[in-house]
Parts: C-alpha cells; structure tokens; sequence
C-alpha cells in the first residue's frame, strides 16, 4: 500500500489519499493527529507527505513519528517535503519550530544513543535513516555550486523546500 497523508487536494498519483479534509483526492477522511491511525502495522511500503509535517504541532510530532514507524514496512520509504525561509513561518496553520534537516535526526536510533537522549522526552522507539535535498530558489539554481552551498547556509530565502527520504530500519 502506498499512501499520501495530509494530502489536501493533490494526492500523488498512484497513492491512497489520507486527510482531515474530503476533497477529490482524498480516499480516507481521517485525523492523522488521533493515534492509532486506522491503518495496520507493517503495511504501507511508501509514503508521501508534502506541505503536511509543518503543521504537526510540536507535542505530536514524536507521537506522528512513533505512527508513521509502526505502518510502514521494513525498508519502506517515506517522502517528506517542507518548506523553507520565509515560507516555513508565513503561513498561520504551520506550527513552531519549523522543520529543518535537524529536526529529523531524533528519529533515528543510533544518533539518540550516541547523544545520550534515550530518556524522559526523548523515549522514542523509531528508527529511520534519513537524506536530505534542497529545492533552491530560482533565483539561485543555476549558479555554480560553491556560490549554492553558500547561499544554503548564508541566506535565508536560497532554499524553496526541504525534501527528505526516510527509510525504516
């Protein structure tokens, strides 16, 4: 099963379209933030989630995490699309902190231990690999890449969106 969670009005072709919201895309109406989705353990093999994980909010996130692991199949692959710079702040349905590559270290076993965060906050069972790419603004995509590699980290507005693959260990 390949599924599309928070898929709003443009699910992905070839995927089951998963939302709050009924729209033409939209296969199953559910609240992805009530656990446990009704979707059984090790059954999903892909997952796409564009412009959605931002507006989990902070307090969820481990727990939509925790979901997302217990679905998917071993070696299955999840899609993860966020925004970025101004983009990841303006829009008033997106929660705080916004995701950065960062963020999704904490959802992989051994980075935890080796951090020594196995404990109270941190008491997370996922474990995922993780890689990661920027979608750079136009105005900058087709410069040299040192001048990219140094607008991704100097200036704020060179990345439109970050997108990450996660896979389930």
């Amino acid at each position: 099963m390949k599924i599309d969670i928070g898929c709003g009005d443009s699910k992905r072709k070839g995927f089951i379209g998963i939302d709050l919201y009924k729209t033409p895309s939209t296969d199953i109406v559910v609240d992805l933030f009530q656990f446990p989705w009704p979707l059984e353990s090790d059954s999903v093999e892909e997952i796409n989630c564009s412009y959605f994980f931002q507006r989990v909010p902070k307090a969820l996130r481990a727990k939509f995490m925790q979901e997302l692991y217990r679905v998917m199949k071993f070696g299955a692959k999840a899609t993860f699309i966020t925004p970025c710079g101004d983009l990841a702040v303006q829009d008033a349905t997106y929660e705080w902190p916004p995701i950065v590559a960062g963020s999704y270290l904490y959802y992989n076993r051994r980075w935890r231990e080796d951090n020594k965060l196995q404990h109270g906050y941190y008491d997370i069972n996922a474990d995922f690999d993780f890689s990661y790419a920027h979608a750079l603004s136009p105005t900058i995509a087709d410069r040299d890449n040192e001048f990219k590699d140094f607008a991704v980290v100097h200036y704020n507005n060179a990345v439109k969106d970050l997108h990450v693959v996660l896979t389930k260990l």
